[in-house]
């Protein structure tokens, strides 16, 4: 499925903004710094490095000229799997992204703990997903970082 058959279902055209996708990667570089800080819970630290996973995806998706339909249910879910779309991410990464949001919502709906190994794995993609973002707009919509 392409972006475009997605329009009205559960994403819109938009015209991309830099001003707004250069806010988008300056929140997720600002929520990579917070999740270093000593002391922070595991559920904490999970939560911001998915709150960066969210902005890098949605500043992808508006690269490309799109944003999700948030008044539509599975807006989180609609962004991580657009990746392979967006940015040509491979797929073993966006299918670890989405078991991610999963986790994510288990923590958050029924306060199951979130391990170490779940936390660092968070952390870990959502680095690589803010490298990955800012090469790709970089090198594709230069014009959006100015």
């Amino acid at each position: 499925m392409t972006l475009s058959n997605l329009v009205g279902i559960s994403i819109e055209r938009v015209e991309s903004d830099p001003i707004m996708i250069q806010r988008l990667l300056f929140a997720a570089n600002a929520c990579l710094n917070d999740v270093a800080i000593e002391g922070l819970s595991n559920e904490t630290r999970f939560d911001v490095a998915y709150k960066a996973v969210m902005q890098l995806a949605n500043a992808a998706l508006q690269s490309n000229g799109y944003r999700t339909l948030t008044s539509k249910p599975g807006h989180h879910m609609t962004m991580i799997q657009s990746l392979s779309q967006t940015i040509g991410l491979e797929r073993s990464v966006v299918i670890e992204l989405d078991s991610l949001r999963k986790q994510r919502n288990v923590a958050d709906y029924s306060g199951e703990l979130v391990t170490n190994q779940a936390c660092e794995a968070c952390i870990k993609l959502a680095n690589i997903l803010f490298e990955k973002v800012n090469h790709w707009i970089s090198k594709n919509h230069p014009q959006l970082l100015k």
